[in-house]
């Protein structure tokens, strides 16, 4: 799959409410805000970038990517980030990442690419293991663009979880082998741990 087909999406748009409420993907790490390095480990991966956003937007917008909020009011949720870069996104294919997890894998896009061809799927996420249980990771996601149309009537149904849309189409899970390349960080204590 040629990287231009791909656009890569980094979601910033929750609230922040396990970490008081901040906008977590200005919150600084190593210097830089999250979002930023979110940006900067996809850019390479992908064709064209974009980030959703709910505030701050010229901050985001500062970053030098598109920013769109939220399609769906009051924050319902990363679904709602899918749909608002599915509904920007100008080619075949778009990926997302939460802007809250900087050392992602550096291959993430080629190895869900590669898997959602070889196996003809809609959509590709990514697992890993950890003590013992695979652990999906819902929110690095490679997806068709054409599925814009499901997730429409999906979220207009007032459904939020991810796990039931994606149930709905020819979805693969793709293993990573380090599991602390996805960790992330949902409180201020997990940003400490992050720095460390």
């Amino acid at each position: 799959m040629p990287r231009d087909d791909i656009t890569g999406l980094i979601l910033a748009g929750g609230r922040g409410s396990r970490m008081g409420g901040v906008d977590k993907g200005l919150q600084n790490h190593q210097g830089t805000p999250l979002a930023m390095h979110a940006l900067l480990r996809l850019g390479p991966q992908v064709g064209a970038l974009m980030i959703n956003a709910n505030r701050n937007l010229g901050a985001y917008e500062a970053m030098g990517a598109p920013v769109w909020p939220d399609a769906l009011p009051d924050y319902p949720g990363p679904l709602a980030g899918f749909l608002a870069g599915l509904e920007h996104c100008e080619t075949p294919y778009l990926v997302t990442v939460p802007c809250d997890t900087p050392h992602f894998p550096p291959d993430l896009v080629e190895r869900l690419a590669a898997a959602l061809e070889a196996e003809g799927a809609d959509i590709a996420m990514a697992a890993t293991i950890e003590n013992g249980e695979r652990q999906v990771q819902p929110v690095f996601c490679l997806m068709k663009t054409a599925l814009m149309e499901s997730l429409v009537a999906f979220t207009a149904s007032g459904q939020r979880k991810i796990d039931r849309w994606t149930a709905q189409h020819r979805c693969i899970e793709v293993m990573f082998d380090d599991p602390n390349a996805f960790f992330n960080a949902n409180t201020l204590a997990e940003l400490q741990q992050l720095q460390r």
